[in-house]
Protein backbone atom coordinates (compact mmCIF):
# COMPACT_ATOMS: atom_id res chain seq x y z
CA UNK A 1 0.00 0.00 0.00
CA UNK A 2 1.26 3.60 -1.14
CA UNK A 3 1.94 6.13 1.73
CA UNK A 4 -1.62 7.84 -0.19
CA UNK A 5 -3.57 4.65 -0.42
CA UNK A 6 -6.34 4.35 1.57
CA UNK A 7 -7.19 0.51 2.45
CA UNK A 8 -10.84 -1.17 1.49
CA UNK A 9 -12.61 -2.84 4.36
CA UNK A 10 -15.70 -5.03 4.53
CA UNK A 11 -17.12 -5.19 8.09
CA UNK A 12 -19.84 -8.04 9.45
CA UNK A 13 -21.66 -5.85 11.42
CA UNK A 14 -24.06 -8.32 13.13
CA UNK A 15 -27.22 -7.02 15.60
CA UNK A 16 -27.92 -2.98 15.77
CA UNK A 17 -26.68 -3.24 19.59
CA UNK A 18 -23.03 -3.29 18.22
CA UNK A 19 -23.61 0.13 18.65
CA UNK A 20 -24.28 0.14 22.47
CA UNK A 21 -22.23 -2.64 23.13
CA UNK A 22 -18.58 -2.69 23.93
CA UNK A 23 -17.21 -6.22 22.45
CA UNK A 24 -14.40 -8.02 20.25
CA UNK A 25 -15.86 -6.41 17.08
CA UNK A 26 -16.61 -3.28 18.20
CA UNK A 27 -13.21 -3.26 19.91
CA UNK A 28 -11.91 -4.05 16.08
CA UNK A 29 -13.42 -1.41 14.59
CA UNK A 30 -12.47 1.24 16.78
CA UNK A 31 -8.46 -0.16 16.24
CA UNK A 32 -8.81 -0.13 12.94
CA UNK A 33 -10.23 4.01 12.96
CA UNK A 34 -7.28 4.42 15.18
CA UNK A 35 -4.74 2.75 13.50
CA UNK A 36 -5.79 3.18 9.81
CA UNK A 37 -4.54 6.12 7.54
CA UNK A 38 -7.10 8.95 8.25
CA UNK A 39 -9.35 9.33 4.92
CA UNK A 40 -10.21 12.65 3.67
CA UNK A 41 -13.43 10.74 2.57
CA UNK A 42 -15.47 7.30 2.88
CA UNK A 43 -17.74 5.53 0.29
CA UNK A 44 -19.55 3.45 2.58
CA UNK A 45 -21.57 0.18 0.77
CA UNK A 46 -24.15 -1.26 2.85
CA UNK A 47 -26.57 -4.15 2.84
CA UNK A 48 -29.84 -2.25 4.45
CA UNK A 49 -29.54 0.38 1.23
CA UNK A 50 -30.55 -2.77 -1.27
CA UNK A 51 -32.19 -0.62 -4.55
CA UNK A 52 -33.94 -1.23 -7.88
CA UNK A 53 -30.50 0.60 -9.99
CA UNK A 54 -27.76 2.16 -8.28
CA UNK A 55 -28.24 5.02 -6.15
CA UNK A 56 -25.75 7.81 -4.14
CA UNK A 57 -26.61 9.81 -1.26
CA UNK A 58 -26.37 13.56 -1.92
CA UNK A 59 -26.96 15.65 0.69
CA UNK A 60 -25.17 18.12 2.73
CA UNK A 61 -26.01 16.57 6.29
CA UNK A 62 -27.51 12.53 5.37
CA UNK A 63 -29.71 11.55 8.11
CA UNK A 64 -29.57 8.94 10.49
CA UNK A 65 -31.57 5.89 9.74
CA UNK A 66 -33.14 3.87 12.42
CA UNK A 67 -34.00 0.37 10.13
CA UNK A 68 -34.86 -1.58 12.61
CA UNK A 69 -37.70 -2.39 15.29
CA UNK A 70 -38.09 -3.60 18.78
CA UNK A 71 -34.50 -2.42 20.64
CA UNK A 72 -33.88 -0.57 23.40
CA UNK A 73 -34.42 3.44 23.44
CA UNK A 74 -31.15 4.52 23.65
CA UNK A 75 -30.18 2.80 20.16
CA UNK A 76 -33.23 5.35 18.53
CA UNK A 77 -31.41 8.10 20.40
CA UNK A 78 -27.86 7.49 18.91
CA UNK A 79 -26.94 9.92 15.57
CA UNK A 80 -24.14 9.66 13.65
CA UNK A 81 -23.93 13.09 11.47
CA UNK A 82 -21.52 12.85 9.91
CA UNK A 83 -21.14 15.71 6.63
CA UNK A 84 -22.44 14.17 3.44
CA UNK A 85 -20.41 15.12 0.47
CA UNK A 86 -22.33 15.77 -2.78
CA UNK A 87 -18.98 16.35 -4.57
CA UNK A 88 -18.00 13.02 -4.02
CA UNK A 89 -21.32 11.97 -4.90
CA UNK A 90 -21.31 13.21 -8.52
CA UNK A 91 -17.39 11.99 -8.73
CA UNK A 92 -19.24 8.64 -8.21
CA UNK A 93 -21.52 9.52 -10.90
CA UNK A 94 -19.27 9.91 -13.28
CA UNK A 95 -16.88 7.42 -12.09
CA UNK A 96 -19.65 5.02 -12.90
CA UNK A 97 -20.71 5.77 -16.19
CA UNK A 98 -22.19 4.17 -18.18
CA UNK A 99 -24.18 2.93 -15.09
CA UNK A 100 -26.93 5.62 -14.49
CA UNK A 101 -26.78 6.84 -10.64
CA UNK A 102 -29.39 8.47 -9.39
CA UNK A 103 -28.15 11.46 -6.93
CA UNK A 104 -30.82 10.62 -3.74
CA UNK A 105 -30.94 14.63 -2.21
CA UNK A 106 -33.84 13.13 0.29
CA UNK A 107 -35.45 9.89 0.91
CA UNK A 108 -32.24 8.18 2.34
CA UNK A 109 -29.52 8.55 4.30
CA UNK A 110 -27.19 6.56 6.59
CA UNK A 111 -28.36 3.65 7.63
CA UNK A 112 -27.56 1.22 10.59
CA UNK A 113 -25.29 -0.53 8.11
CA UNK A 114 -23.26 2.55 8.00
CA UNK A 115 -23.16 4.20 10.55
CA UNK A 116 -23.19 0.63 13.04
CA UNK A 117 -20.14 0.20 11.99
CA UNK A 118 -18.43 3.86 11.44
CA UNK A 119 -19.75 5.42 15.07
CA UNK A 120 -17.16 2.81 16.43
CA UNK A 121 -14.11 3.57 13.87
CA UNK A 122 -14.35 7.58 13.70
CA UNK A 123 -16.67 8.29 16.69
CA UNK A 124 -16.32 12.25 16.10
CA UNK A 125 -18.48 11.87 12.81
CA UNK A 126 -16.57 14.50 11.38
CA UNK A 127 -15.13 12.12 8.19
CA UNK A 128 -17.91 13.78 4.80
CA UNK A 129 -19.57 10.49 4.10
CA UNK A 130 -21.59 9.44 1.13
CA UNK A 131 -23.57 5.37 0.74
CA UNK A 132 -24.05 3.80 -2.49
CA UNK A 133 -26.87 1.31 -2.69
CA UNK A 134 -26.55 -2.15 -4.34
CA UNK A 135 -28.25 -2.60 -7.50
CA UNK A 136 -30.59 -5.73 -6.65
CA UNK A 137 -30.96 -6.25 -10.27
CA UNK A 138 -27.49 -7.11 -11.10
CA UNK A 139 -25.81 -10.44 -10.78
CA UNK A 140 -23.08 -10.97 -8.11
CA UNK A 141 -20.03 -10.21 -11.12
CA UNK A 142 -21.20 -6.78 -11.62
CA UNK A 143 -20.88 -5.58 -8.13
CA UNK A 144 -17.06 -7.19 -8.11
CA UNK A 145 -16.30 -4.97 -11.12
CA UNK A 146 -18.49 -2.01 -9.99
CA UNK A 147 -15.36 -3.11 -6.76
CA UNK A 148 -12.87 -2.70 -9.21
CA UNK A 149 -14.21 0.95 -10.66
CA UNK A 150 -14.35 2.33 -6.84
CA UNK A 151 -10.82 1.36 -6.49
CA UNK A 152 -9.49 4.41 -8.31
CA UNK A 153 -11.23 6.41 -5.22
CA UNK A 154 -8.49 4.58 -3.10
CA UNK A 155 -5.78 6.75 -4.30
CA UNK A 156 -7.12 9.76 -3.78
CA UNK A 157 -7.44 9.61 -0.14
CA UNK A 158 -11.06 8.31 0.17
CA UNK A 159 -11.93 4.93 2.00
CA UNK A 160 -14.31 2.24 1.06
CA UNK A 161 -15.79 0.23 3.68
CA UNK A 162 -18.74 -1.88 3.46
CA UNK A 163 -20.84 -3.21 5.55
CA UNK A 164 -22.85 -7.12 5.41
CA UNK A 165 -22.13 -10.07 6.87
CA UNK A 166 -20.68 -13.17 4.55
CA UNK A 167 -23.13 -15.40 6.87
CA UNK A 168 -26.62 -13.78 7.49
CA UNK A 169 -29.86 -16.22 8.21
CA UNK A 170 -32.14 -14.85 10.75
CA UNK A 171 -34.33 -18.04 10.07
CA UNK A 172 -32.21 -20.40 11.68
CA UNK A 173 -30.42 -17.60 14.19
CA UNK A 174 -30.21 -19.22 17.65
CA UNK A 175 -31.79 -16.27 19.34
CA UNK A 176 -31.13 -17.77 23.17
CA UNK A 177 -28.26 -19.85 24.61
CA UNK A 178 -26.92 -22.04 22.62
CA UNK A 179 -24.37 -20.32 20.06
CA UNK A 180 -22.29 -22.82 18.41
CA UNK A 181 -22.22 -22.28 14.80
CA UNK A 182 -24.08 -24.58 12.32
CA UNK A 183 -21.60 -26.79 10.27
CA UNK A 184 -23.02 -25.57 7.08
CA UNK A 185 -22.00 -21.78 8.61
CA UNK A 186 -18.49 -22.67 9.40
CA UNK A 187 -18.09 -24.32 6.40
CA UNK A 188 -18.59 -21.76 4.02
CA UNK A 189 -17.56 -18.62 6.42
CA UNK A 190 -14.26 -21.17 5.71
CA UNK A 191 -14.67 -21.28 2.17
CA UNK A 192 -14.71 -17.15 1.86
CA UNK A 193 -11.80 -16.60 3.86
CA UNK A 194 -9.88 -19.43 1.36
CA UNK A 195 -10.36 -17.69 -1.62
CA UNK A 196 -10.32 -14.22 -0.59
CA UNK A 197 -6.93 -13.75 -2.64
CA UNK A 198 -8.61 -16.22 -5.56
CA UNK A 199 -7.54 -14.35 -9.21
CA UNK A 200 -8.93 -14.80 -12.40
CA UNK A 201 -12.15 -13.78 -14.57
CA UNK A 202 -14.92 -12.56 -12.56
CA UNK A 203 -17.47 -14.45 -13.98
CA UNK A 204 -15.24 -17.50 -12.51
CA UNK A 205 -14.66 -15.89 -9.54
CA UNK A 206 -15.53 -18.11 -6.39
CA UNK A 207 -17.45 -16.07 -4.43
CA UNK A 208 -19.18 -14.46 -7.48
CA UNK A 209 -20.24 -18.12 -7.77
CA UNK A 210 -20.62 -18.21 -3.81
CA UNK A 211 -24.28 -20.36 -4.74
CA UNK A 212 -22.56 -23.33 -6.19
CA UNK A 213 -21.19 -24.11 -2.35
CA UNK A 214 -23.36 -26.39 -0.40
CA UNK A 215 -23.72 -23.85 2.21
CA UNK A 216 -24.33 -21.12 0.24
CA UNK A 217 -28.15 -20.89 0.07
CA UNK A 218 -27.78 -21.44 3.47
CA UNK A 219 -25.53 -19.28 4.64
CA UNK A 220 -27.12 -16.59 2.77
CA UNK A 221 -30.98 -17.03 1.62
CA UNK A 222 -30.80 -13.37 0.19
CA UNK A 223 -27.97 -11.50 -1.08
CA UNK A 224 -27.67 -8.22 0.64
CA UNK A 225 -25.56 -9.02 2.98
CA UNK A 226 -23.26 -11.36 1.08
CA UNK A 227 -22.58 -8.90 -1.97
CA UNK A 228 -20.89 -5.76 -0.19
CA UNK A 229 -17.88 -8.12 0.38
CA UNK A 230 -17.29 -8.07 -3.83
CA UNK A 231 -16.70 -4.44 -3.97
CA UNK A 232 -13.97 -4.74 -1.59
CA UNK A 233 -12.73 -7.77 -3.41
CA UNK A 234 -13.01 -5.63 -6.39
CA UNK A 235 -11.04 -3.17 -4.85
CA UNK A 236 -7.87 -4.99 -4.66
CA UNK A 237 -5.57 -4.66 -6.78
CA UNK A 238 -3.74 -8.56 -6.99
CA UNK A 239 -0.86 -7.62 -4.55
CA UNK A 240 -1.78 -5.82 -1.92
CA UNK A 241 -1.62 -8.32 1.13
CA UNK A 242 -5.80 -9.25 2.31
CA UNK A 243 -6.04 -9.96 6.22
CA UNK A 244 -9.26 -10.43 8.33
CA UNK A 245 -8.95 -8.34 10.99
CA UNK A 246 -11.80 -10.03 12.99
CA UNK A 247 -13.65 -13.39 12.58
CA UNK A 248 -16.38 -14.91 14.45
CA UNK A 249 -19.93 -16.60 14.04
CA UNK A 250 -22.93 -15.69 16.42
CA UNK A 251 -26.38 -16.66 16.94
CA UNK A 252 -25.03 -19.79 14.66
CA UNK A 253 -25.97 -18.22 11.50
CA UNK A 254 -24.37 -14.71 11.63
CA UNK A 255 -20.67 -14.41 10.30
CA UNK A 256 -18.81 -11.55 11.93
CA UNK A 257 -16.00 -11.68 9.72
CA UNK A 258 -14.22 -8.48 8.53
CA UNK A 259 -11.66 -8.26 5.34
CA UNK A 260 -8.77 -5.49 5.03
CA UNK A 261 -7.21 -5.12 1.49
CA UNK A 262 -3.99 -3.28 1.56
Amino acid sequence: MTSSRMPALFLGHGSPMNVLEDNVYTRTWRHLGETLPRPKAIVVISAHWFTHGTGVTAMEAPKTIHDFGGFPQALYDTHYPAPGSPALAQQLVELLAPVPVALDKEAWGFDHGSWGVLIKMYPDADIPMVQLSIDSTKPAAWHLETGKKLAALRDEGIMLVASGNVVHNLRTARWHGENTPYPWATSFNDYVKENLTWQGPAEEHPLVNYLAHDGGSLSNPTAEHFLPLLYILGAWDGQEPITTPVDGIEMGSLSMLSVQVG
